[in-house]
C-alpha cells in the first residue's frame, strides 16, 4: 500500500514543472542521505540489498 501511495503521489507531482523540481530535490537529498550512510559504515553498507533495506538476522538455536 504504500508503494502504491508512492507511484500515485509521483505521479500527481511530475505534472507540472513545480512538481518535477520538488521530486529532483527530493531525489538529491535521498542520494546524499544514502551516500553519506555508506561512507560511515562499510560494513553496514555491503550486508544492505539493493534497495537499502538491511537483511534479516536469524538466531541461532543451539543455547
Amino acid at each position: 500500500m504504500r508503494n502504491f501511495f508512492k507511484v500515485v503521489l509521483v505521479r500527481w507531482l511530475s505534472r507540472t514543472p513545480l512538481g518535477l523540481a520538488l521530486l529532483g530535490v527530493g531525489w538529491w537529498f535521498r542520494r546524499r542521505k544514502r551516500r553519506g550512510q555508506a561512507t560511515l559504515s562499510p560494513e553496514g553498507a555491503a550486508a544492505r540489498n539493493r534497495r537499502g533495506r538491511g537483511r534479516i538476522r536469524v538466531r541461532s538455536r543451539t543455547r
